[in-house]
């Protein structure tokens, strides 16, 4: 399974390379993203093009991967400015049209390993059609974007309600590379990141984004301290990885219905949150 860490810092990228993370993001995505995300408790990088240069010069195995921002006027120049100062894999977010993808492939050319960042209903909607264009090596599923263009309570709703098996199905149709969504350390986060790991080997995803939950290994460490940590948590997840693979496909589907129970139990809890939250009194005059 690769992994793929964001961060613009040089220290902290190679630690996750010596820690064995496959891949570092620099994330440029700017464009809209305040408006989509600024109601929820997600974080926006502020990473700036001179960052792809300083990560280009501390990375020596792991991949320098750039998200960019959705497709415009600016896209021509902000692609080869990604691709001289040393990009790897360039991922596009935000698309919905098969133009928009020809375009963004057209520019790179070949020069780079190109990642669709699949997160909204035109790209759902026109999935076959983009899956034929030429020069696509990968498709990432966006799980938060796309649960908000949606309208669904919880972003795993993709994943239980079987949206996210119909992507994977034409994606690994065409032999295009799968990656979907991001996962906390094992033990960690709202769902199980067993259960969300244990969906990706059922589905034949090979990539993943760490979580911002990863960034707590190096809170109020030294260099070694962080390796070291960081190491054993990627390890982990690799181990996990290598068991589910081997697991056979009753297990699979028995922890698939367990992830529907449990994203089940989360929607009904945030709905009745909500439903409370809304039948609270407001008496005459206040605001």
């Amino acid at each position: 399974m690769d992994t793929i860490y964001i961060t613009n810092d040089p220290w902290r990228a190679q630690v996750a390379e010596s820690a064995g993370i496959n891949r570092v993001m620099v994330d440029l995505e700017i464009i809209g993203k305040s408006k989509r995300q600024g109601h929820i408790n997600t974080v926006i990088s502020g990473h700036c093009m001179s960052d792809v240069a300083s990560l280009r010069a501390v990375l020596n195995k792991a991949l320098l991967m750039v998200r960019i921002n959705p497709m415009g006027e600016h896209s021509r120049d902000e692609i080869c400015a990604s691709l001289d100062a040393g990009a790897d894999v360039l991922m596009l977010p935000m698309f919905s049209s098969v133009s928009e993808v020809r375009a963004f492939t057209h520019h790179v050319s070949g020069r780079a390993r190109t990642c669709l960042l699949l997160e909204t209903g035109g790209a759902l909607a026109r999935l076959r059609d983009i899956v034929e264009i030429e020069g696509i090596d990968e498709i990432h599923i966006g799980l938060n974007d796309l649960h908000l263009a949606l309208k669904l309570d919880f972003m795993f709703e993709l994943v239980s309600g079987g949206l996210v098996d119909y992507i994977a199905q034409v994606v690994r149709e065409k032999g295009i590379k799968l990656g979907i969504g991001g996962i906390a350390r094992p033990g960690k986060g709202l769902l199980s990141p067993e259960l969300i790991m244990s969906e990706h080997v059922r589905l034949g995803s090979s990539q993943v984004l760490l979580s911002r939950d990863f960034n707590a290994v190096f809170d109020g460490w030294s260099k070694n301290q962080a390796l070291e940590g960081l190491r054993r948590e990627i390890s982990g997840l690799q181990e996990l990885v290598r068991q589910l693979g081997g697991a056979g496909t009753d297990v699979l589907l028995a922890n698939s219905r367990k992830l529907k129970c449990s994203v089940d139990e989360i929607v009904r809890a945030s709905r009745a949150s909500s439903e409370t939250f809304l039948q609270v009194p407001v008496e005459v005059g206040q605001a």
